[in-house]
């Protein structure tokens, strides 16, 4: 049979055959992004506040009160509880809680409860990584450092995520490091790693840092008031946690930057044309101008001091330097300022500045938004004044365990409630109260009490959904959450099993 000749088609039976269907490629499965994720919970979890029973406790300066949870009617019907599933977003922008009825609402009279701090911080940061970044000064300034490192790189990141999780155990470095993505993301591009390693490398560092804090005042320090104790108590083994811990999270993370740097096609987030070309723009060898050394010092300056601004050095002991006790709203400023100022001196001038700064908050508007998404869930949770039942079903498993069963089910048990609250502050203030008490029957410490919290809310914010660090870091550094869980898993089991063991140990020590 000849190029030109056709095999003579069958006699028709005026049947379709499968054959005759055309077959167009197959979609292969997406994980759907940070937004769908957030949604679905969004809307599971508020489909479960009409499973979950209403409950509540006495409240004694800002704590529960022990013993006294009770079921409440909640006076809101389905149509308000639809109404808070609509407002959840603005919720977590700039609800409200009424002092009243406890109630989270757009406007009135309260406590503040929205996220618009952090979302202005983020817009903020934007800003000023884009500005830096189109003075050139960033682009040379990574090209050099990469150079220089290239032969240490794994030193490199063993000491990057081990001053991360300094941060994290001494005052609880969470949303602050959104601020370093856009640092970070370059240098590991440039020194051969992808996204991932970038990502990590902040986010696990960090968080490892948080759950085995030391004298983290939002988390070691509320729940050790809350429980009665100093804040002293118990350092030794949160101690000897923390350096094994960051020990085992940095291995992993160089375990996967040896492997992908070995065979790049192992990678969980493969390079793209944009990685490319940072990774080209690494391989330059241009000196760096005046102008652009003095723009790295101001850029460098701006982080140094943030990090500054926000460590409560007082209650860190440290007598000889200022708690400036600065938070989301004074840090927006601080990098808003220092953008327009690294334009100026950059050489943009007035109206390339201005068009850098709206740039890079447009680019970063995402982000802000997964924050304010995250925030909403946990007022929904609030309005429907389930928390406290959940609060109270943990307190009801623990009762009646021996010393290290109780150890490690305390753990075990504050896993769901730091789901639910992802801020640590928040979580020590309401489960310490009633979960600190139960260790005086079991025989332990109620140190290990704090260790437990602390370890369970650590551990489920390093891949919560429900966590803006989590969901807005990923944002940043364009990671999917499932390749950051895929990521994550093994990490996550090894992590379980040492802590459920200093905790065993703990308790047989005490």
């Amino acid at each position: 049979m000849t190029l030109a000749s056709a095999p003579t088609p069958p006699e028709s039976t005026g049947e379709r055959t499968d054959s005759d269907i055309p077959h167009g490629p197959r979609r292969r499965f997406r994980f759907p992004s940070a937004f769908t994720v957030l949604i679905a919970v969004t809307v599971a979890v508020w489909a479960l506040t009409f499973v979950i029973p209403a409950g509540r406790y006495d409240m004694k300066d800002g704590s529960p009160v022990p013993g006294t949870y009770h079921p409440v009617e909640l006076a809101t019907g389905f149509w308000d509880r639809l109404k808070d599933l609509f407002l959840s977003p603005v919720n977590g922008l700039y609800g409200v809680t009424d002092a009243g009825t406890g109630l989270t609402a757009p406007g009135g009279t309260g406590s503040f409860a929205g996220a618009a701090g952090v979302f202005l911080f983020i817009l903020a940061v934007g800003a000023f990584i884009t500005v830096t970044m189109r003075t050139g000064a960033l682009t040379a300034g990574v090209a050099r450092l990469t150079r220089r490192l290239h032969d240490h790189r794994i030193l490199l990141l063993v000491v990057l995520l081990t001053v991360f999780s300094l941060g994290g155990t001494t005052y609880g470095m969470a949303e602050e490091t959104l601020g370093f993505y856009g640092l970070m993301i370059p240098l590991m591009l440039g020194l051969g790693y992808d996204r991932m390693v970038a990502a990590t490398v902040i986010m696990v560092g960090a968080g490892v840092g948080t759950l085995a804090s030391t004298i983290n005042p939002f988390a070691t320090g509320v729940a050790s008031d809350s429980a009665g104790i100093g804040t002293g108590e118990g350092i030794v083994l949160r101690l000897l946690m923390w350096f094994c811990l960051t020990a085992l999270a940095a291995a992993y993370v160089v375990r996967y930057a040896r492997r992908i740097t070995e065979d790049p096609s192992r990678s969980l987030t493969p390079l793209t044309g944009d990685d490319r070309l940072v990774k080209n723009e690494g391989d330059e060898t241009a000196e760096l101008t005046g102008r652009q050394r003095t723009v790295l010092c101001l850029f460098a300056a701006t982080f140094l001091f943030m990090i500054f601004a926000v460590v409560p050095w007082s209650d860190l002991h440290v007598t000889f330097v200022p708690t400036l006790g600065w938070y989301f709203p004074e840090l927006a400023a601080l990098f808003i300022v220092a953008a327009i100022l690294v334009g100026l001196v950059g050489g943009l001038g007035e109206t390339g500045t201005m068009q850098a700064v709206t740039a890079g908050a447009g680019d970063f508007a995402g982000a802000a938004m997964i924050v304010m998404l995250a925030r909403g869930v946990t007022v929904i949770m609030n309005n429907a004044s389930v928390t406290d039942t959940i609060l109270d079903a943990l307190q009801s498993a623990l009762s009646g365990t021996s010393s290290g069963a109780f150890a490690a089910l305390m753990f075990v048990v504050n896993l769901p409630l730091a789901f639910f609250v992802p801020s640590s502050s928040g979580h020590a203030a309401l489960a310490m109260p009633i979960l600190a008490p139960l260790a005086d029957f079991a025989g332990v410490s109620r140190a290990l009490v704090v260790t437990a919290y602390q370890s369970a809310s650590g551990w489920v914010n390093l891949i919560t959904p429900t966590s803006a660090v989590i969901m807005g870091g990923l944002a940043l550094a364009k990671v999917r959450y499932d390749q950051y869980l895929r990521f994550m898993a093994p990490l996550m089991g090894a992590l379980f099993v040492a802590i459920a063991g200093f905790l065993v140990i703990g308790a047989a020590v005490h």
